[in-house]
């Protein structure tokens, strides 16, 4: 069976769903009363390829992309940077949160109305949201998919996104089993750096 985050990004239906405004603040609510999330991710990359994993997120500006046993790789935010690390091959790189689509997610005081859009689903059910900064295309967009969910924070249930970057590399993630606003130690958050001969790295 399709899920909502597939037909939100299928073809628009013949008769879609003409967004409200107020749908633009709903999802601003939510994301301002998430302090916390975990989830499940699944990963599909612009040839198909699909990794899973786990996603732990804590704003300000943390996050952690912990892959499936056997992948060596890790994408982690430490409240100031954003680390694609690599280590089969022992390579990390690195770039600023604001500069990445993530930020709107990692940002709590953002007010996503300046760079936002609401695109039309088809489904009175789901939210589509588009983020990008015209002033900064380099940093990609992302369009967020919500599901309205009574007891969820704010009425909404983050469904999985799509993140373009500045290449057109797009990246779709998938979330299943969410859970908000619990307790999660800072030291989820570090990582160990293939290009030192040990020790973790805040």
């Amino acid at each position: 069976m399709p899920t909502l985050l597939t037909l939100a990004l299928a073809t628009p239906a013949l008769v879609a769903a003409a967004p409200q405004q107020n749908d633009l603040a709903q999802v601003q609510t939510h994301l301002q009363a998430v302090s916390s999330m975990t989830a499940s991710f699944s990963q599909t990359d612009r040839a198909g390829k699909t990794l899973n994993g786990t996603m732990t997120l804590k704003r300000p500006g943390k996050i952690r992309f912990q892959y499936e046993k056997g992948v060596p790789q890790l994408i982690v935010a430490d409240g100031s940077s954003l680390y694609f690390i690599d280590y089969q091959v022992r390579q990390v790189e690195r770039w600023p949160i604001g500069n990445s689509p993530l930020a709107v997610l990692l940002n709590p005081k953002r007010d996503i109305t300046q760079f936002a859009k609401l695109v039309p689903t088809g489904d009175s059910r789901v939210i589509s949201v588009e983020v990008r900064d015209p002033k900064h295309p380099e940093y990609g967009r992302i369009t967020m998919i919500f599901q309205r969910s009574a007891g969820s924070p704010g009425g909404l249930m983050l469904q999985g996104w799509v993140a373009l970057d500045s290449q057109n590399n797009r990246t779709t993630i998938r979330l299943s089993d969410q859970r908000f606003n619990a307790a999660i130690a800072d030291g989820t958050f570090r990582w160990n750096d293939p290009r030192r001969s040990s020790g973790p790295r805040r």
